[in-house]
């Protein structure tokens, strides 16, 4: 993932208000972020209960999204939509999005199920099981990083544009 700065996070947000943006809490080691280790970044507010937020890089720009976590809780442990990771640790929720533009204005949004602490990067990269004699770890490794990345990437767009997701 490209660099990221405060002034191009706050810059990058499609489907946010000035007052939401300017809200905004970022994480407290912003400023230790391994942007390497990172198919997007996400984080929740520390302030506002249920938001998120993520950052996905989309045409080498980045698109921030502000999301809105569902209150109401599933009775089945669901799968996160991006990393699809079946050993997870975590919880997984439903987010929302308000779509980009009008549509987002009209009321428009779009949905997704992510791991509630955006740890879809670290999932990604834990080191595979061997399948079979010959399984290639490493490759199995960068194919997950890789389709993450899109289905990142994917969500993004349909904020943007309607589809995707």
């Amino acid at each position: 993932m490209i660099s990221l700065t405060e002034p191009l996070i706050r810059s990058s947000f499609v489907n946010a208000s000035r007052k939401e943006v300017s809200d905004m809490s970022l994480p407290l080691d912003f400023a230790e972020v391994d942007w390497t280790a990172h198919d997007y970044f996400g984080w929740r507010d520390r302030k506002i209960a249920r938001r998120g937020y993520v950052v996905v890089e989309l045409d080498d720009a980045p698109v921030g999204i502000l999301l809105r976590q569902a209150e109401a809780k599933s009775l089945a442990r669901p799968q996160c939509s991006w990393c699809q990771d079946v050993n997870l640790s975590n919880e997984v929720v439903f987010y929302s999005a308000r779509r980009a533009g009008p549509a987002g204005r009209n009321g428009d949004t779009v949905g997704t199920l992510v791991c509630a602490q955006f740890g879809c990067s670290a999932n990604a990269r834990k080191r595979p099981p061997v399948a079979y004699i010959g399984f290639d770890v490493d490759a199995a490794r960068a194919e997950r990083m890789a389709v993450l990345r899109e289905r990142a990437r994917s969500f993004a767009r349909s904020v943007l544009h309607g589809t995707g997701a």
